[in-house]
């Protein structure tokens, strides 16, 4: 039994069956890019979705830790992985996983992280020449007890953060920011989160270029009905 079970896995991951309509779709090549998805506010359900859109990202452990549950024999210790995921261009994603064995919690965790990915919004210290190198604008972010504000900061400034946040920032791929945090930041994954959700509020920050009126389009959902609807008979 066990032999067999091998072998039937590398085989699921060598062909990808997708389960979602959204997988469905970008499997036919219905849906061209990842922003798309952000612009409908579609749920991603299968991490496949984004390897398919995002081939070059990469994933970094941020942290290992044993977390212990008391029990009638003893403590009972499993191990929690918090990592994050980037492509270094607008990209991040975080994801925890418990797990009794660490192999297991770092490969759910990446799943988890790559789910949750999220688009970053990048901008301007001043004058508009080049590619955006920073945040566009002061954002707060909170876990616990930590608070982390990331303000932005002139070209070749580098990233003025704790290592913790500086590798989140540099997966989402800003090159120059200043942070401030305060609470009990030892807690790394509570910092590493206040980072994440800071980042997440930079798109939901309306400024002033995005005032103008937009056409709203159909869902890919509704375009592609028909498609969905025949799938879904056989």
């Amino acid at each position: 039994k066990g032999k067999g079970k091998g072998k039937g896995r590398k085989d699921e991951e060598s062909e990808w069956v997708p389960v979602t309509k959204l997988g469905r779709l970008v499997k036919e090549k219905k849906i061209h890019s990842i922003e798309q998805i952000y612009l409908f506010s579609l749920p991603i359900k299968e991490f496949q979705v984004v390897d398919y859109f995002l081939p070059t990202l990469k994933d970094e452990v941020m942290k290992i830790m044993p977390v212990q549950k008391q029990t009638r024999a003893g403590q009972r210790t499993r191990f929690k992985a918090f990592v994050a995921v980037g492509d270094h261009d607008g990209h991040v994603g975080l994801g925890l996983k418990c797990s009794k064995e660490v192999a297991t919690a770092i490969r759910g965790a990446i799943i988890l992280a790559k789910l949750s990915l999220i688009p970053v919004r990048r901008g301007y210290w001043g004058s508009r020449m080049g590619q955006p190198h920073t945040i566009p604008m002061k954002v707060t972010g909170k876990c616990g007890s930590v608070r982390i504000r990331l303000v932005p900061a002139p070209r070749g400034t580098g990233i003025v953060a704790s290592p913790a946040p500086k590798k989140m920032l540099q997966m989402a791929g800003i090159s120059d920011v200043y942070t401030s945090s305060c609470g009990q930041t030892a807690t790394l994954g509570n910092f590493i989160k206040a980072t994440f959700f800071a980042l997440n509020k930079t798109y939901g920050f309306l400024t002033p270029d995005l005032w103008k009126d937009n056409k709203f389009l159909p869902s890919p959902y509704q375009v592609h009905s028909a498609d969905l609807a025949k799938k879904e008979v056989k």
